[in-house]
C-alpha cells in the first residue's frame, strides 16, 4: 500500500469515527429531555394551599410545571403548564381579566390554554385538575 493511500483511508477512518459526534453536537437541545410520564392523577399539593392564593404552582411535580387557579371550592379548576411557550419565562394567572399572561414578552393566553396575544404561537398545555380528599391532583389531558 502506497503511503498516500495509507493517509487517505486513516483520513476516512476518522472523519467516519467522528461523524456520531458531530451530530450530537449539531443537534438542537431546545427541548428538555423528558421522563415518562404517568397518564394517572398526580397529587400536586394541598386544597390549603390552593385556597391560601387561590392559585397553586408546582414547578416539579410528577408531571412536570403545573399552575392550578381556583379555589376547593371551584366546580372547575384550571390547571396549566406555567411555561411561556414563547421564550420559556413563568406566565401568571390575572383573576380580573381571566388570562394567563407573560411578563417577559406580552404574549396572552386564555383560560383554556390557546394563545389570545403572541408573540407566542402556541398554545399552553392543559390538564384536568380536581379535589380528592386534601389534595389537589392533576391529569395531563
Amino acid at each position: 500500500m502506497k503511503r498516500r493511500d495509507f493517509i487517505n483511508w486513516v483520513g476516512l477512518g476518522w472523519i467516519a469515527s467522528s461523524l456520531p459526534v458531530a451530530i450530537a453536537a449539531c443537534t438542537s437541545q431546545t427541548t428538555a429531555p423528558t421522563s415518562p410520564v404517568s397518564k394517572d392523577w398526580q397529587a400536586i399539593g394541598t386544597s390549603a394551599e390552593l385556597d391560601q392564593k387561590g392559585e397553586l404552582l408546582a414547578k416539579e411535580s410528577p408531571v412536570g410545571p403545573v399552575l392550578v387557579v381556583g379555589t376547593s371550592k371551584s366546580e372547575n379548576l384550571i390547571a396549566v403548564n406555567p411555561t411561556c411557550t414563547h421564550k420559556g419565562c413563568t406566565v401568571e394567572w390575572k383573576a380580573d381579566a381571566k388570562k394567563f399572561t407573560c411578563a417577559c414578552h406580552k404574549s396572552e393566553f386564555g383560560a383554556d390554554g390557546k394563545v389570545q396575544k403572541g408573540p407566542a404561537e402556541k398554545p399552553l398545555k392543559t390538564y384536568s385538575a380536581k379535589i380528592e380528599g386534601n389534595s389537589v391532583v392533576v391529569k395531563p389531558t
